[in-house]
């Protein structure tokens, strides 16, 4: 967002110079006063000189341009609803730090009725063409045993609760055996605590590459109990007694004992969808991300007649995303609701 609050991009670094220089010096307060290389020095001071005044931003057209910026990736497209939301907060806190050093006089998002034009409209939604149906899954996750002689079955349980449980990877990196209740018959249950996302070195107090945290979107000591079918919970069972757990009662980790990195998974990941479709289903979007595994969860219940309040809150999202996220699989219930209303007419 702060090169797109540049006034001119006369004399810009190249793109990837000026982002690093950004990312790696300038947001980075461990890095902050450190000697720079010459090429980053003369980005920063590229940008210092041509950024937009602060006081710009209290006008309309400047507030504008800022949420706009927002609302735009990289490549110029639009960005997701949730990664918007993101940056509209970030932006939101600088100017109300802004506003408590008396730069400002107030907020100048407050009481801004704004929205993304048609180009920088944000949409989020999940398309069914990428969700594998149960039949698919099943044959994804026999195939992640085969990616890989030692990886590849350590990692069929990971995958697992990614699409059983509709757990995010960060979250699955985080479990513990005392958050899982596994009995030997019937459904057992998740209580999911805690968030092991990968942000990187650069960005931890403890110079690790993942960052523990709480559950997405909710207080640090939150927990979210999650219902889990058989199926799970015999894989989970199988992992445990193949695996064992690690010192800190995490159920996956690395052969050498290390927290999961999502370069790792995905390779194994991008090993099994190889395998496991046919080759216009490997070229399509069909299950192409891990994270996808959820989104089939998600919309496993969804097609099952699950509430959409009881979903959302084993998934751990609120109604409203959910609904936006999901619009397309849920439209495409008709069927299942015309039956049900038969039903109810006695037709």
């Amino acid at each position: 967002m702060t090169v797109g609050l540049t006034a001119d991009r006369k004399g810009a670094p190249d793109s990837e110079t000026l982002r690093n220089a950004l990312r790696r010096w300038e947001y980075n307060k461990n890095r902050r006063e450190a000697d720079r290389p010459a090429e980053v020095a003369a980005a920063l001071n590229w940008v210092r000189k041509t950024s937009v005044p602060l006081a710009d931003l209290a006008e309309f057209e400047g507030i504008t341009m800022a949420l706009g910026a927002c609302a735009r990736k990289l490549d110029g497209t639009a960005a997701a609803p949730s990664y918007y939301t993101r940056r509209r907060r970030v932006l939101y806190n600088v100017l109300k730090y802004a506003v408590q050093r008396k730069r400002l006089a107030v907020n100048p998002i407050d009481g801004l009725d704004w929205k993304p034009t048609e180009d920088d409209e944000v949409r989020e939604e999940v398309d069914p063409a990428v969700v594998p149906s149960p039949r698919q899954m099943t044959e994804l996750l026999t195939a992640v045993s085969y990616a890989g002689p030692r990886r590849g079955p350590r990692m069929v349980a990971f995958f697992a609760c990614v699409y059983y449980a509709m757990m995010r990877p960060g979250e699955v990196v985080s479990l513990r055996e005392s958050d899982c209740k596994l009995p030997a018959t019937g459904w057992g249950r998740l209580t999911l605590a805690g968030s092991k996302p990968s942000v990187g070195t650069e960005w931890t107090d403890s110079g690790e590459y993942h960052d523990d945290r709480g559950l997405k979107g909710r207080h640090r000591k939150a927990k979210r109990p999650v219902p889990i079918p058989p199926d799970l919970v015999r894989i989970l069972r199988g992992h445990i007694d193949r695996y064992g757990v690690g010192s800190d009662g995490r159920l996956f980790r690395t052969e050498r004992g290390g927290v999961l990195l999502p370069s790792g998974y995905g390779r194994t990941w991008h090993k099994a969808r190889t395998l496991a479709l046919a080759p216009a289903e490997e070229a399509s979007g069909l299950a192409r991300r891990p994270y996808d595994l959820r989104h089939a969860g998600v919309s496993l219940r969804l097609n099952a007649g699950v509430p959409p309040t009881q979903v959302a809150e084993w998934a751990g999202h609120s109604v409203e995303v959910l609904l936006k996220i999901y619009a397309k699989v849920i439209a495409g219930q008709d069927h299942l609701w015309e039956g049900r209303i038969d039903d109810a007419l006695g037709g």
